[in-house]
């Protein structure tokens, strides 16, 4: 099974989308709350290159993006070839 981890807030819309798209793909996920906590945010934006949106997804260690990056590579297929790699 995949690693997931989504980085996210308490009330970020697009945060709820990006675990409701995994939810309905039955995948679990470790939930990073960034929201007062400096070192995560930090690390999120270390290990995605910069990027400072909420929320921040990876899969197998490797950076996927933000929810509109994650539902395009969902349309597209790629995020299950992704969620099926060991």
């Amino acid at each position: 099974m995949s690693n997931v981890v989504i980085y996210s807030r308490p009330n970020c819309g697009f945060c709820t989308l990006a675990k409701a798209l995994f939810d309905a793909k039955g995948v679990a996920y470790d939930e990073v709350d960034v929201a007062a906590d400096r070192a995560r945010i930090a690390e999120m934006i270390d290990r995605s290159g910069g990027r400072m949106t909420l929320p921040q997804v990876f899969v197998n260690d490797r950076h996927v993006g933000g929810y509109d990056d994650v539902a395009a590579l969902d349309r597209r297929g790629v995020l299950d070839q992704l969620l099926k790699a060991a």
